[in-house]
């Protein structure tokens, strides 16, 4: 009775390569490895000494003598030196000195939970992987989440802000404290950031825009409301409740998705998940909304990034000034999106824009942040909670520019250029995109049984449409 050959533990791929520039050599030399890398991987530039320094790394064999074992060139194949992410972009090498309105910038949203957005525990270790009574405490309005003090989330941030980058961080304020509360907001953020807290505009020559990521290098900016009179002029109590802006935050946007019609079985569940934590849509229409007031001291803090309310693109166009921005909530941008998305490209030449996920999302899923970095969306928040689709498209963005937060949008988004994502796949010529799957490695197995493999994949287009594709092998080898 014949045996079938056991399986080979090489890959007969890398196998091929290795014996191709080894030349019936048991081991690869330093010039046979840099003519591979020269001739199949394309790296051109690459020197003897980085190949020396590669056979060092890979060859756990001390007599090799300057060569490199088939064991060592497949721990090499393997590695993240092979990896397809171009590896020079882990340094920042895009251009840096651009208005802040030119980048993409990593935005998480409700930052302080570490579950869904009813109950979740507030953690201070949140503002680590992104930062009394008239002691201040941060949560999540109108719901049994659990709260943190505002002083100790500041010392967080302070600690740790620009330990993996030292672009600047923006602190998104949705503040619903009275004014005595919002002093003692502004004496932590001066006494605890110090230096780092950008208290001032920069001097500059004023261009009409606003800052560069470099101009603003280990700088904390405040993202809130702010008073139009400055801190030279008389200020009455009737001009403060006058100068406020009415601008739409989080909780009041939230309650107004509930009165429209959310999309799929799905939408239908959330909106009624949602409505035992929101009390004050029953009060909605018999009581009238309270009025804002911002604190003088919190808004001097507000330099180049003050909250206003979005009212439409071309009020914006004519009122609004650079230093002011706006937040959106993910329906209210997806219908923007779709209805003018052209106008929607040429308002984040110029501004500032933040996109929140709807409040229906209690259980801290994700929106395809992809639609709205279609049309420029500078601070495209995510709840960083769920390690969805959302948050890997998130992650694969700014892994970009050496992972540093912040990401040059492509030039179509730029300043002068003209572009519609919802026409994009109209007028775009298409492309060809090949993919060729060699082979896999590491594959579990079952049982004694040969895995049934298939690969996957899934492109996100200018049209806001994914295109998804299944290849199923036509042979299977275990």
């Amino acid at each position: 009775m014949w045996k079938s050959k056991p399986p080979s533990t090489r890959r007969a791929d890398i196998q091929d390569l290795f014996d191709c520039y080894a030349s019936s050599s048991a081991s690869l030399s330093s010039s046979a490895l840099l003519q591979f890398l020269r001739e199949e991987q394309m790296e051109v530039s690459v020197t003897v000494e980085q190949v020396e320094e590669l056979i060092d790394l890979y060859e756990i064999n001390e007599s090799a003598n300057r060569s490199i074992s088939f064991e060592g060139f497949l721990r090499f194949m393997e590695s993240k030196h092979c990896s397809i992410f171009d590896q020079s972009h882990h340094q920042v090498y895009q251009d840096m000195n651009q208005p802040l309105t030119s980048y993409f910038i990593s935005s998480s949203h409700n930052t302080y939970l570490t579950g869904d957005q009813l109950v979740g525990q507030s953690n201070l270790d949140a503002y680590v992987l992104v930062a009394d009574d008239l002691r201040t405490r941060l949560y999540h309005g109108y719901t049994l989440t659990t709260k943190i003090l505002f002083k100790d989330v500041i010392s967080t941030i302070e600690q740790h802000a620009f330990e993996a980058s030292a672009y600047p961080v923006i602190l998104s304020l949705e503040n619903h404290c009275s004014r005595r509360q919002q002093e003692v907001m502004a004496h932590y953020l001066v006494s605890i950031l110090g230096d780092k807290l950008l208290s001032a505009p920069l001097n500059h020559p004023t261009t009409g825009e606003l800052p560069s990521p470099d101009d603003l290098k280990y700088k904390i900016l405040i993202k809130n409301k702010k008073l139009k009179h400055s801190r030279s002029e008389e200020v009455t109590e009737t001009d403060i409740e006058d100068s406020v802006e009415e601008e739409e935050d989080e909780e009041e946007d939230e309650e107004d998705e509930l009165d429209t019609t959310d999309e799929g079985e799905e939408g239908k569940k959330l909106k009624n998940k949602v409505k035992f934590w929101s009390p004050r849509r029953a009060q909605k229409g018999h009581k009238k909304k309270k009025q804002k007031v911002v604190a003088q001291a919190l808004s001097d803090l507000v330099i180049y990034t003050r909250s206003v309310k979005f009212l439409s693109f071309s009020y914006s166009r004519d009122n609004q000034n650079v230093y002011e921005n706006t937040s959106l909530s993910e329906k209210k941008a997806s219908k923007l999106v779709k209805t003018a998305g052209a106008d929607f490209v040429r308002h984040n030449q110029r501004f500032l824009s933040r996109i929140y996920p709807a409040g229906s999302r209690t259980n801290s899923s994700n929106y395809n942040p992809q639609k709205f970095w279609n049309v420029g969306a500078q601070l495209v928040a995510l709840n960083f909670q769920s390690l969805d689709l959302a948050m890997h498209l998130n992650d694969g963005r700014f892994l970009d520019n050496g992972g540093c937060g912040y990401v040059l949008k492509p030039e179509v988004l730029m300043s002068g250029q003209s572009f519609d994502p919802g026409w994009a796949y109209h007028v775009v010529k298409p492309r060809s995109v090949m993919l060729k799957v060699i082979s896999g490695s590491n594959l579990p197995v079952s049982g004694g049984k040969a895995l049934d493999p298939f690969v996957q994949w899934r492109s996100t287009e200018p049209s806001v449409t994914t295109a998804r594709r299944k290849h199923q092998p036509s042979k299977t080898t275990p």
